[in-house]
């Protein structure tokens, strides 16, 4: 599999993570800590790749940056809970 094969379901892409956005959004709201961190995960790793695909360096990296603190925190929560 390679980087391009998502390609053509970009805009799918998209609408998944818009709702995952709002998912996380409400979870924080509601002050669901553990699952705004499962529902923002895949947010970021989507728009990462999003960043990829069209050589958005910022995007990119910033989305690994907090994919990174996602993956910690999780982990974190994992070793706690």
């Amino acid at each position: 599999m390679r980087l391009m094969d998502f390609a053509a379901y970009e805009q799918q892409l998209k609408w998944t993570a818009l709702v995952l956005g709002v998912c996380s959004t409400v979870s924080v709201v509601q002050g669901w800590q553990l699952l705004a961190m499962l529902f923002s995960l895949p947010f970021c790793l989507i728009w990462m790749y999003c960043g990829w695909l069209h050589g958005e360096r910022q995007l990119k990296y910033i989305n690994m940056l907090f994919a990174a603190l996602y993956i910690y925190g999780l982990g974190r929560y994992a070793l706690i809970a």
